[in-house]
């Protein structure tokens, strides 16, 4: 056992090494963000989806236009406004009089990665549309249905602080998205290379160093990495305390609590642990990967309750207080 353990971290320290160029070429263009790169990279690498959220200036756009030019694949950006329609993300059917049919012309959300900016400001019927793409990996258009791209990859911000115009992400929608990453300020250091790099006219740009085929090998390898029922019953222990925290010895979470975590976020958290090991070059997954990306996974699908507005507690201090209550295996 110990040495198919060590065969399969080696195996897999080696199918990882892209990822150290990526966030090489990522370097070019970002200071910092480490840890919102290998977020996204997680998405990429299980098929999930990732909502951003943080002030602007934040570089949030540019993190995803910058790792989509690392993928060699198609990457589209549409800017959601409040008068979009469904067809401008999804396309349409259009008459053509020459031959009396109809034909697609397919929208921007075909291509490998889109970025949805500002998401939460696109009404209620474009992000109905948006639902069938990320959770089927389809869009319908007439009576003919035409899959997307693989992989496909929705890369979502928002702006948590100007809230008029905009239109809160329907809970159905917000629990599609495997990860919520919360941007906030650089450090004192990271801002002072921002300006230096900003204050010259050419950055050196990031190439095109992965293709859509090698994403796709990685997802294989990443679904065979291992998992220890220990560890699952150590994800379950996290997601039955979001859901009862007074069987999980946290009584005092009950009022604060409306709905918790859907099974949803237990594959999810699973996934993106494994997604993790793999970044880590690791054949195996453990606890502490569960324990960073708990928040990203679960902060996004605890609805809290008006107690909780009320005492200013938010989702991410309650899954912070069952993480540390919760024993690791």
């Amino acid at each position: 056992m110990a040495q198919s353990q060590k065969e399969r971290n080696d195996f897999i320290r080696k199918e990882s090494e892209f990822v150290r160029d990526i966030f090489r070429e990522m370097s070019k263009r970002l200071v910092g963000q480490e840890r919102l790169t290998s977020r996204m990279l997680i998405a990429l690498l299980t098929g999930g989806h990732i909502l951003i959220e943080g002030v602007p200036g934040l570089a949030k756009t540019l993190a995803v236009k910058t790792l989509a030019a690392t993928v060699n694949a198609s990457f589209q950006r549409v800017q959601f406004t409040p008068d979009l329609l469904p067809s401008d993300l999804v396309g349409t059917m259009v008459y053509q009089p020459n031959t009396l049919d109809f034909v697609p012309r397919k929208g921007p959300v075909f291509a490998h990665m889109v970025l949805a900016d500002e998401i939460n400001r696109a009404p209620a019927k474009v992000q109905s549309a948006l639902l069938e793409c990320m959770e089927e990996g389809q869009v319908t258009l007439g009576d003919m249905t035409y899959s997307l791209p693989r992989p496909f990859m929705v890369l979502a911000t928002q702006n948590p602080i100007e809230q008029e115009g905009t239109y809160p992400l329907p809970e159905a929608q917000l629990d599609r998205f495997m990860l919520k990453v919360l941007v906030t300020y650089p450090s004192r250091d990271e801002e002072r290379e921002v300006i230096q790099r900003m204050a010259r006219h050419h950055t050196d740009l990031p190439s095109a160093i992965v293709s859509t085929e090698r994403i796709l090998q990685a997802r294989a390898h990443i679904d065979d990495i291992y998992v220890a029922d220990a560890i699952i019953d150590y994800v379950l222990d996290i997601i039955t305390a979001t859901r009862s925290p007074a069987q999980a010895n946290l009584p005092k979470l009950e009022p604060w609590i409306a709905y918790g975590a859907s099974p949803r976020a237990s594959i999810a958290l699973v996934r993106a642990a494994k997604a993790l090991a793999f970044l880590q070059g690791r054949g195996h997954v453990v606890p502490d990967d569960i324990k960073a990306l708990a928040a990203d996974v679960l902060r996004h699908r605890i609805v809290v309750s008006f107690e909780a507005l009320a005492d200013n507690i938010t989702s991410q201090q309650i899954i912070q207080q069952i993480v540390r209550s919760i024993e690791v295996p």
